[in-house]
Formats: C-alpha cells, sequence, structure tokens
C-alpha cells in the first residue's frame, strides 16, 4: 500500500485522536515524568556508589536500609516504617585462588565461592577433577570414579532459548543442589560453571545448599573461560594427568538483624486495599548490585514519587517495599507475607522487579487466567510504549510467599528485555555504569502505568 505525503499528517492525527482518553493521557504524564525529571537513575548511582555491595548482614546492607528509609521520608510518603527480620550473615573473606595443575605447570584461572559455602581448609584443595553435566552422569559415575575427586559441574545455558531465564532455570540447579551431590559419593570439593551465557573471565557467584546429614563441602563458581580451558585440558590430557587446586576463606556468622523497608500513600477510596511493588535491597558482594537489583528498588520507590508528583490520588494504598535477603534466604519476602497474613491485611495485588533495569516489554501474570485476560484489555494503552507483553509466567521470589498468606491477591513480574541481563548477574560487572539512564527510566514508567490500571480497574 502505497501511502502519499499528503496522507501522512491525517493518519498521524486520526490516531492522536483516537488515544486521547483519560487513561492515556494519564499515562502520557507519567512517561514524561519519568523520562523528563526521573529520580531513579541519581538514587541508583548513590545506591551503588555511595554504599555499594549490600549482602545480607553486612555493615552496607545495614546503610542502605537507613539510605531507602530516610529517601522515602523526604519524598513526603503518608507513611514509611522498617519491618524487623532475621537474615544469614555470610561472608567471603580473602580472595579466592584456583589453578590448574598439568604436571608442574599452574594455570591461574578466576573462581568465586558460592553463597553459604564453607571455606576449603586453610591449605586449599588439591585433587583429580571429574567433570559432568548433570546429576545423572554424576550418579552414573559412582562412589569410586568420585571419592577425593573435585567435581566439575559444566553444563552451559542453552544457546537455543529465546528467554535466558529460561536457561538460567535449566541450568542452575547444578550451582544450587551440586555441593550436596557430589558429596554423597565421597568428593572433596566441587567447581560449578558460571551461571552465564557468555564466555568472560568473570566468575558469577550465587546461592548454593547443604543437606542435614551429608559432608559439607566447599563449592565455588568458575568463570566460562576457565571451564573451557578446564573442560578442554581434560579431554587433552584425558583426565589423569589434570587437578585443580582451589582455595576459598568465606564463613557463616550468627543470623543477624535487619529489616525489609515500606513506604506508602494511602488510598482514597478503600485504603485497606493495598497494592505492593518492591525490589530486593540486599546484593551479592562481588559489585554494587545495580542490575540486581538497586534497578528493582529504585524503581519500587519511583512509582510512588511519580504518583505522588503528578498529584495522582489512588484508590487503594500502593506500598513500595525494599525486601532484604533476597539472595541467600528470601527472608525478607516471607516475613513480609508473615505479618500481612497476622495483620489481616488485604493486599489485591503485588509487582515484583527483580530482572534488570533493561528496556521494559511487559508482564508476567503467575497463575491468574482471569487476572491475565482483564490485564489484556490494556494492551492498546500500553501498546505506545512497547510494554504490551502481557502473558502468563512467575512473579517474583520476594512476592510468592504472599500467595500462601493471601491467596486471592494477584502476582506480576516486570519483564524488561532479558538478553543482556545473565552476562552481569552475580559478578563483578553489575556496577552502576552497565544500568542505561533512559532504559531504568521506562521500566520506572511503565510499572507505574500498570499500577494505575490496577488501582482504577481492579484484577478481574
Amino acid at each position: 500500500m502505497k501511502i502519499t505525503k499528503l496522507l501522512i499528517p491525517f493518519l498521524f492525527l486520526s490516531c492522536s485522536l483516537r488515544a486521547q482518553t483519560p487513561d492515556s493521557l494519564t499515562i502520557r504524564k507519567i512517561f514524561d515524568e519519568a523520562l523528563g525529571n526521573g529520580h531513579a537513575y541519581k538514587n541508583l548511582e548513590y545506591l551503588c556508589k555511595k554504599i555499594g555491595p549490600r549482602l545480607s548482614g553486612s555493615t552496607n546492607a545495614q546503610k542502605a536500609v537507613e539510605w531507602s528509609k530516610k529517601l522515602m521520608e523526604e519524598y513526603g510518603f503518608d507513611k514509611v516504617y522498617l519491618q524487623e527480620v532475621m537474615v544469614p550473615h555470610w561472608e567471603r573473606g580473602v580472595k579466592e585462588v584456583a589453578y590448574i595443575l598439568d604436571g608442574k605447570t599452574k594455570t591461574t584461572v578466576p573462581i568465586a565461592a558460592l553463597g553459604g559455602s564453607i571455606a576449603s581448609p586453610p591449605g586449599g584443595i588439591t585433587a583429580q577433577v571429574v567433570e559432568v553435566q548433570n546429576f545423572e552422569e554424576l550418579k552414573a559415575l559412582g562412589e569410586n570414579a568420585v571419592k577425593g575427586k573435585i567435581v566439575f559441574f559444566n553444563r552451559p545455558f542453552d544457546a537455543k532459548l529465546f528467554n535466558t531465564f529460561q536457561a538460567y532455570s535449566g541450568a542452575v540447579n547444578q550451582r544450587g543442589q551440586g555441593a550436596v551431590e557430589a558429596a554423597k559419593l565421597g568428593a572433596v570439593g566441587v567447581i560449578v560453571r558460571s551461571m552465564t551465557n557468555v564466555n568472560d573471565n568473570y566468575p558469577h557467584t550465587g546461592g548454593m545448599r547443604y543437606q542435614d546429614g551429608i559432608n559439607k563441602i566447599p563449592a565455588a563458581a568458575i568463570s566460562t573461560k576457565g571451564a573451557n580451558m578446564l573442560s578442554q585440558m581434560l579431554k587433552d590430557r584425558k583426565s589423569s594427568g589434570i587437578k585443580l587446586y582451589f582455595k576459598q576463606n568465606c564463613k557463616t556468622l550468627p543470623d543477624a538483624l535487619s529489616y525489609n523497608v515500606v513506604g506508602e500513600i494511602r488510598g482514597n477510596v478503600t485504603p485497606e486495599n493495598i497494592i505492593t511493588v518492591g525490589g530486593h535491597l540486599d546484593s551479592w558482594d562481588l559489585a554494587e548490585g545495580a542490575h540486581d537489583d538497586g534497578t528493582g528498588v529504585t524503581q519500587s520507590v519511583e512509582v510512588l514519587r511519580i504518583l505522588k508528583s503528578l498529584n495522582i490520588k489512588p484508590n487503594n494504598t500502593i506500598r513500595a517495599v525494599m525486601f532484604m535477603n533476597e539472595e541467600n534466604g528470601v527472608r525478607g519476602g516471607l516475613k513480609y507475607a508473615e505479618l500481612a497474613k497476622q495483620k489481616g491485611e488485604k493486599h489485591i495485588a503485588a509487582v515484583e522487579s527483580d530482572r534488570g533495569g533493561f528496556t521494559p516489554r511487559g508482564f508476567t501474570i503467575e497463575d491468574s487466567p482471569l487476572a491475565l485476560a482483564h490485564f489484556s484489555k490494556w494492551k492498546s494503552l500500553l501498546e505506545p510504549y512497547q510494554i504490551n507483553d502481557i502473558t502468563s509466567g512467575g512473579s517474583g521470589s520476594d512476592i510468592e510467599p504472599l500467595k500462601n498468606a493471601i491467596p486471592e491477591i494477584v502476582l506480576i513480574g516486570f519483564k524488561p528485555d532479558s538478553q543482556r541481563y545473565f552476562d552481569i548477574h552475580h559478578s563483578s560487572n553489575d556496577v552502576f555504569e552497565n544500568v542505561n539512564k533512559r532504559e531504568l527510566e521506562l521500566g520506572a514508567a511503565s510499572i507505574t502505568s500498570l499500577i494505575y490500571l490496577i488501582d482504577r480497574y481492579g484484577t478481574k
């Protein structure tokens, strides 16, 4: 179809006239405020550069609590308060060391202890290496092949999966459960390929678990380049001549007192109804926790700031929550749900932003076909901002406990583009410089727009 130059202005005018509804005008104002006067980026810079890494139980985690409470008080939200929660306190200690031993030749490889791991013996561990792709392969080898060795889990992300979170889900059990499965067969240590789809020299940490009654062995992530090198050397030498040395100095201290930080704008019509938006305040210790989850934290605060700045008076109470301890325990999310149930609070919806601050695409609705159908009616309002990808899917670790406490709640995950997230996830690359200002602001506006629509029209 050929469109003449004379028709183009008419077509744009026609589209513009059709779009001028009260809701579309409000959403336009929300995006204008976020993009023209946004605070999320400067707040993120402060969190990353003035506070930095903030693993639960740490001094920096407490600084982040104090800062986010003060920030929301300065914005003049109707209520700002803390929720006490006891959290795990794990420390990495002196930087880890690892190298491959090929006869007398030492080749250094980058590793990072997995969160929750025990330390190696003071002199480190030196042992032959058994490479496996999964637990089934490990079990098939049996105790005779594994006892006294270091198990090397080397299953990569499935590059054919478009959704990188699916690729992560398909690989992450070797990180979480690998030490237990290897210890059952007498292994003395575990090395896990980093959870990323890029080939680099930055190890990606993350949580791991032990099991009562099973010997605890030290566990670390190895960079993908290091994993590829180790795997190739094992193949070239047929394993027998290759050993690995690694030393780590981590420790687990007694649980520490910390806090969720909560800010509210009280509803004008049904204040007893609560819509929660949140991210997690804690982060791993290798970097600044910029995308994971400084972006989610600052976007959540920004939702309330935008509503207040535009004098949008919500029908329901809108609550921003900075959850503590998502990375290695989800204690903050569990405590928030526990208190909500104890108080008999009526939560109608919760939105979590914990997939990075990249270009927004839409939202996932967890286990609620009625809400999914209802939200899909808003696609025409969201389409101009390219956030109309509304599908069934998971929400987020911190808000999921609310489902057990308040079964009628609708849980929603903010969905940015996922292609770059695992390039930096849980690694030393997760720094402020790797966050794009405009993408962050677009995400804040997107979440605010959805919450505006939920507040106005409900969830079903």
